[in-house]
């Protein structure tokens, strides 16, 4: 589980997807590789979600992950797709349990101090910051990191190509999740050139800030 962590962490970033069209997956999972991000957060937010996740599983090389699970149902069903890692907006210990007993790592949200420390208690040290921006944005970030030394962050909401830097530039920011590299409106439009390009810029930020 931590293999699959610690490469997300090497990446930097995680492109957050909203997926309508499953045969679209495998045309999004190679723009995301051909720009130098070999994974991807599927929401579970469309009723196609699995079989995106099922697709893009398919894919030699690419990591996918499930997001939005917020029931142990949820986590089941994202990894019998083949989901490499699940991700939570909120601390669940139901969820934690059953990924727990799945052997599949969870990213569980967390904004306060009172959540984090419930995710600490889980086995956790490595949370999602959710909705970041709404809450706080980087001040917010800093302060949550200084009593928590061991825990390390993927802040996502409201993060652009024009911020990613300051967030990565946060010593607790393992990586930064966000929907601008794959929005939902480009992949409609099929535009996979643009997801590339925006993939490899994303990774030429990390580079430099790394």
């Amino acid at each position: 589980m931590t293999d699959v962590l610690a490469g997300l962490a090497q990446l930097g970033v995680v492109p957050v997807v909203v997926l309508d069209d499953p045969a679209t997956a495998t045309q999004l999972g190679e723009a995301l590789m051909d720009g130098g991000l070999a994974t991807a957060e599927v929401t579970l937010r469309t009723p196609s979600a699995l079989e995106a996740i099922k697709e893009l599983a398919a894919l030699p090389g690419m990591v996918v992950g499930a997001g939005t699970v917020v029931t142990p149902e949820q986590a089941a069903s994202a990894v019998a797709a083949g989901a490499q890692y699940i991700v939570s907006p909120g601390f669940s210990r139901a969820v934690s349990a059953e990924c727990a007993a799945l052997g599949v790592p969870l990213i569980p949200g967390a904004v306060t101090a009172t959540e984090i420390m419930a995710a600490l208690e889980a086995g956790h040290r490595l949370v999602k910051f959710f909705p970041a921006e709404a809450s706080g944005g980087i001040p917010t970030l800093k302060a949550l990191s200084a009593p928590f030394a061991d825990v390390r962050f993927v802040p996502t909401g409201g993060i652009t190509a024009l911020t990613l830097d300051d967030y990565l530039r946060v010593p607790s920011v393992a990586a930064v999740g966000g929907t601008w590299i794959a929005p939902r409106d480009v992949l409609v439009a099929g535009d996979y050139a643009t997801i590339a390009a925006r993939a490899a810029h994303a990774v030429s930020i990390v580079r430099e800030e790394r």
